[in-house]
């Protein structure tokens, strides 16, 4: 029953409170013994896939909303909704589970209220089901906002990428060919029987069949791989750093490109990560410490480099850039919450303004590599072409030059070939 309270608190701190999950679940799960954190993370996960639908069934099942002090009980009948919608546990279980966790949240007077609406919902599911289904936001589980948008970058798409956004991602693995190719780590990782499948496209990329304890990996802890989506694992490889050039990560943290820059290249003349958030980029260096690899980190603000760079202009910059994340909601699906259609704007300025200051920080000849996790238009494709028309000096240039694809920008979309939604385009600065 504690499990379930505290599902309740975090879903009540992350869409009541506006905290992210990344910060509220890991501090839930450590109050909790070792053998439910996992349970914990799925039951906050899946409600948040689900919210509107969750909601919308509870309104249908409640004579009036509870407010104030009751809200974590709302939010307890929305993990007691879930368990019997979409999880295996015994319906008695979990209705009995969710009733006793009342308990641990001081509202006994409410027990009666939740076991009812909890039966009245096994009574009723189909019913209410059918009811559901009948409206986009419960059907897909999104915000109206973002179905529209979607919706319209996507016409033939959209309902393909609403529901890769609910799905369980895959995880994805970094070789670092430093230690390893990834044909011989993916056959260490055979012998501890741990299945991974190779994705062409992504030199680096491995795709477990299954999870697994990162601690489980040969050599992890010596750095010989790294836990990173295959999409992010594009951005060192479209970038191509060349021996002797100086080269920027811009908003580098938490540093898993900056780690595989430097794998991939050894022999830079210098790395400099940037990054507006001090305490992630803390989280830079760890990852850097862990692979045995040097750059230089800067807390500083990409849109105004002057503050924090006298130096030479770079050879090569990949700018990471700030973004809605809408291409990483299967992994964050409190984004969907978090996130409001008025952001939108705020963040194409502030990813024009930066783009605008990396541009000058680059030599002519140079290339800059612009990525993001977003798949919206807004944020990318138009965001791109407005640059290059305004920038007199800047070029579109295929991300892959040594392939028959010569495409200077790529949009994935969520599964696409499992991997998260990303956007690259490459641009190159004339001479």
């Amino acid at each position: 029953m504690k499990t379930r309270a505290s599902a309740a608190k975090v879903l009540y701190q992350v869409v009541d409170r506006g905290q992210s999950l990344t910060t509220a679940l890991p501090i839930a799960q450590q109050l909790l013994p070792a053998k439910d954190r996992a349970l914990l993370q799925e039951i906050c996960y899946g409600v948040l896939r689900w919210l509107p639908r969750l909601e919308f069934i509870s309104r249908q099942l409640m004579s009036k909303p509870l407010i104030g002090k009751q809200r974590p009980v709302h939010f307890l009948i929305l993990v007691g909704l879930y368990q019997l919608k979409y999880m295996r546990i015994p319906a008695h279980a979990a209705v009995a589970e969710t009733v006793n966790a009342i308990k641990v949240l001081k509202s006994p007077k409410l027990s009666g209220l939740v076991n009812a609406i909890l039966r009245n919902y096994q009574r009723q599911q189909d019913d209410l089901e059918v009811l559901a289904d009948g409206n986009d936001a419960c059907k897909f589980g999104h915000p109206g906002w973002l179905i529209k948008r979607i919706k319209a970058a996507y016409p033939k798409q959209w309902q393909d990428v609403l529901m890769a956004n609910n799905e369980r991602p895959p995880m994805w693995i970094r070789v670092n060919q430093r230690h390893h190719n990834r044909e011989d780590y993916q056959a260490l990782l055979a012998a501890d029987e741990i299945v991974a499948d190779i994705v062409e496209s992504a030199d680096t990329a491995l795709r477990l069949e299954k999870p697994t304890d990162v601690y489980k990996l040969a050599g992890f802890v010596e750095g010989h791989s790294s836990v990173q989506d295959g999409a992010a694992q594009f951005a060192a490889q479209f970038l191509d750093a060349q021996p002797g050039e100086l080269v920027l990560d811009a908003c580098a943290a938490p540093g898993g490109k900056t780690a595989h820059i430097l794998e991939r290249q050894p022999a830079l003349k210098h790395l400099v990560a940037v990054d507006f958030d001090e305490t992630r980029l803390a989280r830079v260096q760890e990852n850097l410490t862990r692979m045995q690899l040097e750059a230089e980190l800067i807390h500083g603000d990409a849109s105004k480099p002057e503050g924090w760079w006298k130096g030479d202009k770079f050879d090569r910059i990949l700018l990471d850039a700030p973004c809605s994340a809408t291409g990483v909601i299967r992994r964050h699906p409190d984004i969907k919450w978090l996130r409001r259609d008025s952001d939108i704007a705020p963040l194409v300025q502030l990813q024009s303004e930066i783009l605008d200051a990396m541009w000058q920080q680059l030599k002519p000849g140079g290339t800059l590599l612009y990525a993001t996790c977003s798949i919206l238009p807004a944020e990318n494709s138009e965001q791109i072409s407005q640059f290059v028309a305004r920038t007199t000096d800047a070029v579109l240039v295929p991300l892959n030059p040594n392939s028959d694809d010569q495409a200077f920008s790529w949009q994935i979309l969520p599964n696409t070939q499992g991997m998260d939604g990303f956007f690259y385009a490459k641009l190159q600065k004339k001479a």
